[in-house]
């Protein structure tokens, strides 16, 4: 067993060394964007193991690795996001790591202004996985103008990026109750209310939980600003419209798999949660 953790950690040097190696020389050496990408795959599957990933940095494979996020090559940068998310993922010592080698600014970087979708997808991603049970992340999150982000990739069309935004979001409103004043001024609410007609079902699912958790929140902060009131109109039609199609699709159940049942009936819960709590009021579910 220690002559396997040995071996893993000569490896991690030897990656280490190609990471630390120059573009130029790389290139000389005719390494390809397709060698590079191997590399990481290698390296996410090392990384899996938290004690691989502390040693990454250990060995002076971290610093590296967060500069790659600037590769010029798209799938190199959304690589190596997802290699950080695996790093840092429920792992407090590589989180910390990561902070203090301006880790949260580069991925903030690729996550809002990165020309490609999926780079930007995992960057987001990558950032969940360092913020959270991380307060210094989740300060430097806001402080970075993060929420900004967030709407933005809500108004995208890309169901993946919606859909780890809405669950980020989910997070920082559990995390604590006066974010709703942050994502309120940025009108993440709205944006969320029309995510609940989307046609993807975790889509509709996420929205409706960031509304229950949003709405929950304003009515338990003492501090917070005004409530999502109970005369919007536009919100009842949304979800007065939802409640209609959800009752359509219980009246399909004999021909739907489990799965989509499953999935229909944790939406219906978190449509007479909703409008419960919003209203005060049965809803017709």
């Amino acid at each position: 067993m220690q002559s396997q953790t040995v071996d893993v950690v000569k490896r991690l040097k030897e990656i280490t060394q190609v990471l630390q190696t120059p573009q130029q020389v790389l290139e000389a050496h005719e390494v390809t964007p397709q060698d590079i990408e191997g590399l990481l795959d290698e390296l996410q599957e090392h990384v899996e193991s938290i004690d691989m990933a502390n040693d990454l940095h250990s060995v002076g494979g971290l610093v590296p690795l967060l500069g790659y996020l600037k590769n010029s090559n798209a799938n190199i940068r959304a690589k190596s996001a997802d290699v950080v998310s695996t790093i840092v993922e429920n792992n407090p010592r590589s989180q910390e790591s990561v902070m203090e080698a301006n880790g949260l600014e580069s991925l903030l970087l690729r996550f809002t202004s990165d020309t490609d979708m999926h780079s930007r997808t995992q960057a987001l991603g990558a950032i969940s996985s360092l913020i959270r049970n991380n307060k210094p992340g989740i300060t430097g999150f806001r402080i970075a103008n993060g929420y900004s982000g967030l709407k933005d990739a809500l108004e995208t069309d890309s169901v993946r990026f919606q859909r780890k935004a809405l669950n980020l979001l989910h997070y920082l409103l559990q995390e604590n109750d006066s974010d709703s004043d942050i994502a309120i001024e940025f009108g993440l609410h709205h944006l969320m209310m029309h995510l609940v007609s989307s046609f993807d079902a975790d889509v509709r699912e996420a929205a409706l939980r960031g509304l229950l958790e949003l709405v929950k929140a304003r009515k338990d902060c003492s501090t917070c600003g005004s409530s999502i009131v109970k005369g919007d109109e536009r919100l009842r039609q949304i979800l007065k419209d939802r409640i209609k199609a959800i009752s359509r699709v219980k009246a399909m159940s004999l021909f739907m798999s489990q799965e989509d049942l499953s999935a229909a009936k944790e939406e219906r819960q978190l449509l007479d949660s909703l409008w419960t709590t919003i209203f005060n009021e049965p809803s017709s579910l």
